[in-house]
Parts: structure tokens; sequence; C-alpha cells
């Protein structure tokens, strides 16, 4: 090859480079408002294509990562941002589902969007005063308190057995989908909980990304520097547990809504456990690690499942196999992968990079 060929070759190979830079730069460019609703967008019509080549089965799982991610996302604003470890998040899943179930039993005439907003507006609250009361707990003493929370709400239902449906709960039935539209139940339920829950995603993107998150990461790094440098440590504490109360309960009422029923049973403290451990599989402080964990939740349970019922177990070994295996996986990812599973896949593009800079060298 002759060194004129080598430089246009060069000159080439510059070009494509600074096309995808340009490229990179414009997207960058974007205000990340707009920049986050179109991954929403895109997110959304995935699940939309991906929901209407599956059985209806399937939908309810594409559902159930749905609101379990919301829900992990939300705990991931209050753990892996400001550093507190709370053990009751099942609680604020508790009261987001109980207020759909009780709005839509005693006001069928609201639109089921409002329930969702009331159920989010009644979560908040509840994050307030938990974060208020807890401000000033730290380690053990923080996490005894929110699951002494998740412990003793679910048994308020055995107070007022009449007004909370007692150990059955309450069953109900949402008539949401829009006269007209000709899709399946679960079709529709899936797109209902994405289309929530990828709002609420937007919503947090801002927040983790802007000032507000800022200052959750130096109260989560050094409590007293961040005082000193004007950042209100209380307030910002109890706005953590606000927002993540508040997606709690919105992944709550959508859970009620995609079952149809608001059960005592389905909001033990094992729950709160779960998410939290969802979050640090995923990878603690990170939105992306909320959906790695909310995925691993439902398919590894899953595979548990198909698991149990091929090798012909019995159902009470069958039915801890899911939390076992789960389990396994949890520890093995904390001895072998720190930053959880984003931060395995965050290292993939570094590596190429890097190959790719000594292949040119």
């Amino acid at each position: 090859m002759s060194k004129k060929e080598v430089r246009a070759a060069g000159v080439r190979a510059a070009g494509t480079k600074t096309g995808r830079a340009g490229k990179r730069a414009r997207a960058s460019s974007l205000p990340p408002l707009v920049r986050h609703l179109l991954w929403a967008l895109l997110a959304f019509a995935a699940v939309v294509a991906v929901s209407s080549v599956v059985d209806p089965f399937t939908n309810v799982r594409v559902a159930t990562v749905g609101y379990l991610l919301l829900a992990a996302a939300g705990l991931t604003v209050l753990t892996g941002l400001t550093g507190q470890v709370s053990l009751g998040h099942g609680a604020f899943l508790f009261v987001g589902a109980y207020t759909v179930a009780l709005l839509v039993t005693h006001v069928p005439s609201l639109p089921f969007w409002a329930d969702l907003l009331i159920a989010a507006a009644v979560s908040g609250v509840a994050g307030v005063l938990t974060g208020a009361a807890a401000a000033r707990l730290h380690g053990p003493y923080l996490a005894g308190a929110t699951l002494a929370l998740a412990v003793g709400l679910p048994a308020i239902t055995q107070r007022f057995p009449d007004f909370l449906g007692g150990s059955n709960g309450l069953g109900f039935t949402v008539n949401s989908l829009p006269a007209g539209l000709d899709v399946p139940t679960t079709r529709w339920q899936a797109w209902v909980v994405w289309a929530t829950v990828l709002l609420g995603m937007v919503v947090l993107a801002n927040i983790t990304s802007g000032r507000i998150g800022r200052e959750m990461r130096a109260v989560r790094d050094d409590e007293v520097s961040a005082a000193l440098a004007g950042i209100r440590v209380g307030r910002t504490k109890v706005l953590a547990f606000l927002v993540s109360a508040v997606c709690g309960g919105l992944a709550g009422g959508l859970q009620a809504f995609l079952l149809g029923t608001a059960a005592p049973g389905s909001f033990t403290p094992a729950l709160s456990l779960t998410l939290l451990a969802a979050v640090v599989l995923g990878g603690v402080g990170s939105l992306w690690g909320a959906l790695w964990g909310a995925l691993a939740l439902v398919y590894l349970q899953a595979g548990a499942e198909e698991l149990a019922h091929g090798l012909s177990l019995r159902t009470d070994v069958a039915n801890f196999l899911p939390l076992a295996i789960f389990g396994v996986v949890l520890i093995v990812v904390v001895l072998v992968l720190p930053q959880g599973i984003h931060g395995l896949l965050g290292k993939i593009p570094l590596r190429r990079r890097k190959d790719s800079h000594v292949v040119e060298g």
C-alpha cells in the first residue's frame, strides 16, 4: 500500500470517528428532560412490541418487571444515593396498594390515573413522616426502625378487618380499557404499568442527574462536609424518603391493579428484604441497576419454579427454592462483582475502547 493510500485511509477513519463523536455530541446537547423522554418513548415502544407477540402469562411477567423496577429505583434513591439503609420499603407498596383498592371499591367514579396519583400522594405523606422520624438515625438503628414499619403496618388489616379485608385483603376490578380498543386485558395492563413506570423513571433520572442528586450523594459521602457546604442534611434525607415512598406507593398501586387484589400476605418483610437484595444485585446507586435487579427477581424465580417442577420436588422445598437460588446468586455477585451487574456491564465498553486504542496504536 502506498503512502498516499495510507494517508487517505487515515483521513477516512478520522472522518468516521469525527462523525460518531458529532452524533454523540448532538445527543448529549439535548436537554436532560428531552433526552430522558426520548429514551422512555423508545422503551415503551419496545414494551408494546414485545407484549404484542407473547402470551398473556408472559405479559403479566413483563408488567411485574415494570412495577418492581419502579420500587427498586425508589429504594436506589434512598439507599444508593443518600446511604439510608431501609428494610421497610414494602410498607410503602402496602400503602399504595391499599389506597388504590379502597378508592376503586368505594369511589368507583374516579379514573384510575387519579387513583394512582392519590396513592402516590398518600405514600409520599407516609414517607415524609417516616423520614422525619428517622432523619437522626443511622446504620442499624435506621434499618431496625424501617423494619419495624414493614412488620407492623400490614398487621393493621387484622385490626380493621371490615374496612381492610383482614387476611384475605381486598379484591376489585379496574375497568380501565378504553372503549373501542380491542386488546387482551393483560396486554393493556402491561402498557398501563410500563407507561406509569417510565414516566416515574424520567422524573427519577432528572432528579438524580441534577442538583438534588448531587446533594444526596454529598450527604451519603460525608454529612459534615455536606452541611459545611450549605446542604441541609435533614431536609435532603427526608426528601429522599419522600421520593422513595412515592415510587413505592405507585409500584404498590400498579401491583394491585395488575393482580386485582391487595392482601397483607403480599407485603411481608420478605418483600422489603428482597427489594434491597435486588438493588444490591443490580448495582447500588444506579437506576440501570434497578432494572437488572427487577429482571433478576422475576426471571430467577421463574427459572427456579420451572426447575422445581422438572425435578418433581416436594411443595415445601419448591416454595423455598427461588429464594435459595436468588440468595446464592446475590452472594456470588457481592463477592465477585461488588458493583453489581451494572458495574460489570459498564466495564465492557471501557475494555473495548482500550482494546481499540491498542489496535490503533
